[in-house]
């Protein structure tokens, strides 16, 4: 739960951190603008709300590591993606944008700050306890995050604690563990194809990295 909190509060604080000419950039995410991931985040958000005022009343079938699906990499050409698009194009000026992440994006901070990490909800079908639930968000924080700043170099980097929880979680996810050598960031990065992985990481990765990329969603 204090890792969910964390690991929204710097993504959303990176995003008021934000220029007008930053959502003008590409993000982290194939055929996204930043300001097309951060209308994806309202989103995220309000599925947040809705999930956490969703009660349900039969056992779970799903925990922060089976929520996640393995599926094919995104190509940016689903219709979902293009939807994000328009809508973030609707937005038109960045701080309606900053203004409806900041008030959907507390709001769901605080719901979460409020729930019973016991309590049982519904989402996608499946059914979960809220902690387990919150726990699986924090690998799309944190993940979204490392999208957001793909190329704003000054830009803060996401929390350590959510960083190194993420890589645990990709790491149960996919059934496999990545070098000790590579840095969480860059474990994410490579292990979800968000960049291709040196050569000198490929050696390392030895069979591994015939897997590459897993997009999870």
């Amino acid at each position: 739960m204090d890792l969910f909190s964390s690991s929204w509060a710097a993504l959303r604080t990176a995003v008021a951190g934000l220029s007008d000419d930053d959502f003008a950039r590409p993000s982290g995410c194939t055929g996204w603008l930043v300001r097309d991931l951060v209308c994806h985040l309202v989103i995220d958000a309000q599925d947040v709300l809705i999930t956490l005022a969703t009660p349900a009343d039969t056992e779970p079938t799903r925990d922060a590591v089976t929520y996640w699906d393995v599926v094919e990499a995104p190509t940016g050409d689903d219709p979902l993606d293009a939807l994000t698009v328009r809508l973030a194009a609707a937005y038109e000026e960045p701080w309606l944008l900053k203004f409806h992440l900041d008030d959907v994006g507390s709001a769901a901070g605080r719901a979460a700050g409020l729930a019973d990490p016991a309590a049982r909800v519904g989402t996608r079908d499946q059914v979960l306890t809220a902690g387990d639930y919150l726990g699986a968000y924090v690998l799309e924080w944190t993940l979204h995050h490392l999208d957001l700043i793909a190329h704003l170099p000054d830009a803060a980097q996401p929390p350590a604690e959510g960083l190194a929880a993420s890589r645990k979680l990709l790491e149960r996810i996919v059934g496999a563990e990545f070098p000790r050598s590579f840095t969480d960031s860059d474990a994410l990065l490579t292990g979800t194809g968000r960049r291709a992985p040196t050569e000198a990481e490929k050696a390392a990765l030895g069979e591994l990295a015939g897997r590459l990329p897993f997009a999870v969603g």
